[in-house]
This record gives structure tokens, C-alpha cells and sequence, in this order.
């Protein structure tokens, strides 16, 4: 990670936002709902202590071989299925049987494209009520599979009301911190701002909660970013502040720091 100079956003006009860890949180941990479906399938030789390992051992594999959620190649609940069933291998579970398997896959798929495993936070439906108040155009930038913008967002009271576009790595084809996915962006909010104009990356702002994928890729493509520190996660904020970043603890925070700016 490099060292970034603090530069004040000024006549922000567009925003941008991650969403995971920004606008929605996970319900639950990682091991409740993956371990209890496995449970409610009878199969319990699973390492508890391995498995957030195992999970992002197979993700990353996952998505090394098939990148953007498998982008056109295959379908994104496929992507899904052959990182779920890794994950459980490289977690120790052994003997299962491929319908077993399959079940497994099934609820916690389903689990994922549902409202038990996710929340909004609080302060995320204000604030972008705020904004459309003040005539800021929003909308999202993920390195995700377009069940977010299908069902997820609006299942929990997101909708294009709030969010004017919706890109999804799935979708684009390319991910975060590649710069062209926040020109993507900017390219697909500009009919949403007044005279169909072409916006100036230094007039957007992205919000995240990644160094890297974030700020990083935000800064390289010209626009303005800030990270929020959802999970008070001090030690991370403040090497984020030390390399640049502007960090923010929620949205509230920054309406504050737009209105001065």
C-alpha cells in the first residue's frame, strides 16, 4: 500500500459506494450459517476452527480461476457452489456424498439471496436520502455478483429510488481497484446529473471500507474516496489515515464533512 496526499474534495457531485462492510452488513458469522446447514444435513466433521480459513483459501482460489464471479463463463451460483463445497474440504469434512453436498450448497445459497443474512446499517437509507435532497447522484461500484442489485438491495428498502445505477464486478467483467470500473461508473451515472454533462472524476467520491480496492483505486482513476471504519476497527483506521486515506466511523460523518466542504 502507498502513501497518498490528503486532497479535499470540493463541489462533490456523485458518489459511489462498496457495498458489504458500507452500506449493508453481514447477519450472523461466516461458521453459524455455513456449519448449520451442514448440521441440519447430518454432517458435523467439520473443523469450526478451520473453516474461516478453509473459506477464504477456496474464494481466493475461486476467484483466481474464474474471476469477476465467473463473468461469462459460468454463472454466478455455479461460482458459488465450487467455492462452498471447497471451502468444507479445506475444512476437513470428508465422506460426503455428492447429493449431501449439494443440499448443503442449496440452503446456504438460498440463505445468502435472503434477508436472514444480511442488514442494512441505520444510517445508510438517510443519508442517501440526504443526498438526493441535495441533488447528488449515487450509486454503487462492487467487486460482486449481481444478486446484490437483483434482490438483496431491495429486499432491504434499496432501491433505484436511492440508488440511481448499479455495477456489479459480474456484470462489468473487471473489478476493483482497475480504474476502468470507476470509469464505468461515472459513465453511468452521467445521465442521471442536469444536461446529460460529462462529470469530472474530481467531482465524484467513492466510500468504501478497502484500502486497496477503495481508496486506492479510486484516487488512480482521478476521483475522490474515503474509507468508512464500520467494526471500530482502530489499529487498521489509523494505518489507513497514516497512508492518506480519509476515514469516517459512518455516513453521518460524512455528511458532516461534505457540508464544509
Amino acid at each position: 500500500m502507498g502513501t497518498w496526499t490528503k486532497i479535499r474534495p470540493k463541489r462533490i457531485r456523485m458518489l459511489t459506494f462498496d457495498v458489504t462492510g458500507t452500506i449493508v452488513s453481514f447477519r450472523g458469522t461466516l461458521e453459524e450459517h455455513y456449519l448449520g446447514a451442514a448440521n441440519k444435513h447430518g454432517v458435523e466433521n467439520v473443523d469450526s476452527k478451520k473453516f474461516a480459513d478453509g473459506f477464504k483459501r477456496a474464494y481466493k482460489e475461486t476467484a483466481k480461476v474464474h474471476p469477476c464471479f465467473g463473468g461469462d463463463e459460468i454463472s454466478a451460483k455455479e461460482w458459488w457452489r465450487k467455492c462452498v463445497i471447497q471451502s468444507f474440504r479445506y475444512a476437513g469434512a470428508t465422506g460426503i456424498d455428492e447429493k449431501t453436498e449439494e443440499m448443503i450448497f442449496q440452503r446456504i445459497y438460498s440463505t445468502f439471496g435472503s434477508i436472514n443474512a444480511y442488514e442494512i446499517f441505520p444510517d445508510a437509507i438517510p443519508f442517501l436520502k440526504w443526498a438526493k435532497r441535495n441533488e447528488l447522484v449515487c450509486g454503487v461500484l462492487s467487486n460482486a455478483d449481481e444478486r446484490y442489485g437483483d434482490s438483496i438491495l431491495p429486499m432491504l428498502g434499496v432501491t433505484h429510488d436511492e440508488l440511481q445505477f448499479q455495477l456489479f464486478s459480474k456484470d462489468m467483467k473487471i473489478e476493483k481497484p482497475d480504474a476502468r470500473a470507476f470509469t464505468m461508473a461515472m459513465r453511468r451515472g452521467e445521465p442521471f446529473l442536469n444536461n446529460d454533462e460529462i462529470i469530472d472524476p474530481k467531482h465524484v467520491l467513492h466510500i468504501g471500507n478497502d484500502f486497496r480496492k477503495d481508496f486506492e483505486g479510486a484516487r488512480r482513476a482521478g476521483l475522490h474516496a474515503a474509507l468508512l471504519d464500520r467494526y471500530h476497527e482502530t489499529d487498521l483506521a489509523n494505518e489507513w489515515r497514516r497512508r492518506g486515506a480519509l476515514v469516517f466511523h459512518d455516513l453521518l460523518d460524512v455528511v458532516e464533512f461534505l457540508g464544509r466542504s
